[in-house]
């Protein structure tokens, strides 16, 4: 028999999960849990420095390792700084728990000091949240939070936990086994095989990858279908590297910043196979015009989003790993050599052109420099904005779960938070965080939490002293009434970092920017680089707001 406390128990539990690492920021109401927590042999706590960067920091854990990761937060204003993080996490589909303290039960409902209603907040940004009222009910809660955060459509699940349910004394004679998922949907044979003869009769057929095949493990699987059938491969801004960027098959990204001929190339395909992806819109574009000859077979493990956005012909509600071993052996080996001939001339008439790619001082040529210097092992995160889509477009993404992103809420100071966390999860590989000036000063204050860790972090800071995107926008579609999309005055970031203890590297000043870069690259532990780019780069081809993928600009 053992006797514990509420705070001790759920520090039991998350052991036995298999949790190694927590990042977290203490306050009054969780402090309980974190007197638990330093008596702790197994996990090992990562103090964040604002409650947002140890959520993104358990987003890059999750990212990379693909398991629910563990944020910790007090009640009230630490509960509230997580929010974006859970709701980039709900958008983005990944599986996440989060711990909230909470005011005592008797004092619930009083406005008390730091009290906030987060379990009411979050229910539209989690895939499930708790109000734990007893140390009872954690032996439940907490296994379940895992298992609901994993199964299916992965994504976060909250636990809020008042201060006196951490107090409380608790007698078990033993701990519930850990949780797995559950079992993926039952799959509809009928609709593969009608899905195989759809696809073995197609003409033009397309294959549409998302990031439910990154999640889902089904990466190896996608590519052997696109093989077998010669099928010419687009994938989401969230499923690049679930095929080799420089894989025959490989168009690249559709949509919205994505190559003229992946678009053009879509808008040819009779038969569009879109597994573990949503049609999201910047994805497609204007919805109604989006692959207009072409009959659909969607599978997604996510019933709700299957005839969503774009009516399915033949849709299949199941786990994409599942699905693909099903349907592999009822593909016709094909080499489709008329189909694939049609797509290399709209690649050679209208390719993706990058600009000053071998200039290591211009931005496409920066990240440039930078893949030349690392191997595939590296990952690479970025964060929202213009620099965002220049690596989307121009970085050889070669393997699944390498590429780390803020896709369906957008956020920016999302990028070195979470790149943390991805050098937490898989210490033994190089982790680049590509950031703007605007993304960057975001979340800035995680530069301590990055120094005090000394993990294997460059910050690769795109410069244009501007929102680049918005500043972007404006010229493009508002008259070049250029509003608050231009800052009045520039920090100096070399200073910064080295203020908080990173070493830092400023690329305008070395005389040979791509030794200097390759060599920042390769001494361990953090380090900033710091490139000044051009604001009046934009990002091109772009599908104007509202428009189809055929109408885009520039490029």
């Amino acid at each position: 028999m053992m006797q514990l406390t509420g705070a001790q128990l759920i520090v039991r539990l998350l052991e036995r999960q298999g949790v190694r690492t927590i990042a977290g920021v203490p306050g009054g109401a969780i402090l309980p849990l974190y007197d638990a927590l330093s008596g702790s042999e197994l996990i090992r706590h990562v103090l964040a420095r604002h409650e947002q960067g140890a959520g993104f920091m358990a987003q890059g854990m999750s990212r990379v390792s693909g398991v629910p990761q563990v944020c910790i937060a007090s009640s009230g204003p630490g509960a509230t700084n997580l929010v974006t993080a859970i709701a980039d996490a709900c958008l983005d589909s990944i599986p996440m728990v989060i711990i909230t303290g909470q005011v005592p039960q008797a004092m619930i409902g009083t406005d008390a000091f730091q009290e906030v209603d987060i379990y009411g907040i979050t229910v539209p940004i989690t895939k499930h949240n708790f109000l734990v009222r007893s140390a009872q009910e954690l032996l439940e809660v907490v296994p379940d939070a895992f298992r609901i955060a994993m199964s299916g459509r992965p994504g976060p699940v909250l636990i809020d936990v008042p201060k006196d349910v951490q107090n409380q004394l608790i007698t078990i004679d033993e701990l519930p086994p850990p949780a797995v998922a559950d079992a993926p949907p039952a799959l509809d044979m009928a609709a593969v095989e009608a899905a195989a003869s759809m696809i073995n009769a197609a003409e033009r057929p397309v294959l549409y990858l998302g990031g439910g095949v990154v999640h889902s493990g089904a990466a190896p699987l996608a590519v052997q279908l696109a093989e077998q059938g010669g099928l010419p491969t687009t994938m989401t801004l969230m499923a690049l590297g679930a095929m080799p960027m420089d894989h025959p098959l490989s168009i690249g990204m559709l949509g919205m910043h994505g190559a003229r001929y992946t678009n053009f190339v879509l808008e040819e395909a009779d038969v569009l196979i879109c597994v573990g992806a949503r049609f999201d819109d910047r994805a497609i574009g204007r919805a109604a015009q989006f692959c207009p000859n072409a009959k659909i077979v969607h599978i997604d493990v996510d019933r709700s989003e299957l005839h969503k956005i774009k009516n399915a012909h033949i849709a299949i509600h199941a786990d994409v790993q599942v699905a693909l071993e099903a349907l592999l052996p009822r593909i016709d080996a094909a080499k489709r050599t008329s189909w694939l001939a049609q797509v290399d001339d709209l690649r050679q008439r209208f390719p993706m052109q990058l600009p000053g790619i071998e200039d290591p001082r211009s931005h496409y040529g920066l990240i440039q420099a930078v893949a030349d210097a690392l191997d595939d092992s590296a990952i690479i995160a970025t964060d929202v904005g213009q620099h965002q889509m220049w690596v989307a477009q121009a970085y050889p993404f070669r393997r699944p779960r390498q590429w780390l992103t803020s896709g369906g809420l957008g956020t920016m100071g999302f990028g070195m938070p979470t790149a943390i966390g991805a050098a937490l999860a898989e210490p033994e590989r190089t982790v680049v965080c590509f950031s703007g000036d605007g993304s960057f000063k975001m979340n800035i204050q995680e530069l301590a939490t990055l120094a005090e860790e000394g993990l294997n972090v460059k910050i690769v800071l795109m410069n244009n002293n501007a929102l680049g995107l918005v500043y972007q926008q404006q010229t493009l579609f508002y008259g070049k009434r250029l509003f608050a999309s231009k800052y009045r005055s520039e920090p100096d970031f070399v200073k910064i970092a080295e203020g908080f203890g990173v070493p830092a590297l400023d690329l305008d000043k070395a005389a040979d920017p791509r030794a200097a870069l390759a060599e920042a690259l390769r001494a361990p532990g953090p380090c900033l680089i710091h490139a000044t780019i051009d604001r009046e780069q934009f990002v091109y081809p772009m599908v104007p707001p509202g428009a189809a993928n055929t109408e885009m600009i520039g490029g």
